[in-house]
């Protein structure tokens, strides 16, 4: 076997906290593609009125599926991170059924990996997403030494003065969504704009060594967030339902609460466009990721509140 094939298997899934909570698994592994699958649970739910799976472990599901692409492509170990992804839904996931990703490392270049896939449950010729994601591989001159003492000192650093505000409210009133309870997401409003707040838990470590946050798991909460937000702009009208979400990374998750703040850039009679920013204690002003997503918008009396 691949010496790199073999360390994925024995160390991929085993290191991460979050995986191994989870229950996700490496099913194949080829010269440029990897399989996982993501074992059915009553917490995935996002929509239990309907019977509807939150989109947030399709995300996790997707990014860890591409990360095995990009390791299984690779012919000796490099550090690696998602630089962006998009999840394109294109039909609703139900429970009762395993999730599994396919992904496919098509093109890689000294720096940057680009990866595809798509998530199915029953059939794979009838997949629930699609996924399109970019990596950025390491370089030896972003290996050096020197390089490494600046990044710690950067991250060393005394973080700039931000206030997080102390407001902890449920999400939704009256309703209870598995998946947002999973993540412990919690309403802190800051001045006139409502935050969202993850707590942290070291359950949602993905990469132990950081230690960082499942980058699957900030993009969860990021789109978690701008549902919830758009529910609350709409005041029961209508219902959003995610046709896709593009989220980019720009620093890792520290072992530490996440914040979110949402705006409508557009809403129309059918379709809204969210865009979202996310961060820690250093403040709104050094996020960790930004995104954005088009929501259908259903009439409110033919779909139950949820959360995703």
């Amino acid at each position: 076997m691949n010496p790199t094939h073999d360390a994925l298997l024995r160390k991929y899934v085993s290191r991460a906290p979050h995986m191994r909570d989870i229950g996700m698994a490496v099913t194949a592994l080829g010269a440029d593609r990897g399989t996982m699958v993501l074992p059915d649970r009553p917490d995935w739910l996002g929509d239990p009125a309907r019977g509807l799976l939150h989109p947030g472990p399709l995300i996790v599901l997707a990014d860890s599926a591409c990360g095995l692409a990009v390791g299984a492509a690779m012919t000796q170990p490099t550090p690696y991170a998602t630089l962006d992804l998009r999840m394109d839904y294109l039909r609703p996931a139900g429970p009762g059924h395993d999730l599994h990703c396919e992904a496919h490392c098509y093109r890689m270049t000294r720096s940057v990996a680009f990866v595809r896939g798509e998530v199915w449950q029953r059939d794979r010729a009838d997949p629930v997403a699609g996924v399109q994601a970019t990596f950025m591989l390491s370089t030896p001159a972003g290996t050096h030494p020197s390089q490494h003492a600046a990044q710690r000192a950067a991250a060393e650093a005394p973080p700039p003065v931000w206030t997080a505000p102390t407001g902890d409210d449920p999400v939704l009133d009256q309703a209870e969504v598995p998946y947002v309870q999973y993540l412990g997401l919690r309403l802190a409003r800051g001045g006139d704009q409502p935050l969202f707040r993850m707590p942290y838990d070291e359950k949602l470590i993905g990469n132990p060594r950081l230690p960082a946050l499942h980058g699957g798991v900030v993009a969860g909460f990021a789109e978690t967030a701008a549902t919830l937000h758009l529910i609350r702009t709409l005041g029961g009208a209508k219902f959003p339902k995610c046709i896709d979400f593009s989220i980019d990374y720009l620093r890792a998750g520290r072992p530490e609460a996440t914040y979110a703040a949402c705006e409508v850039v557009r809403q129309g009679a059918r379709v809204a466009l969210v865009q979202v920013r996310c961060w820690q204690g250093r403040g709104p002003e050094q996020p960790i990721v930004v995104a954005r997503g088009h929501f259908l918008l259903t009439e409110a009396e033919a779909a139950a509140p949820a959360g995703g």
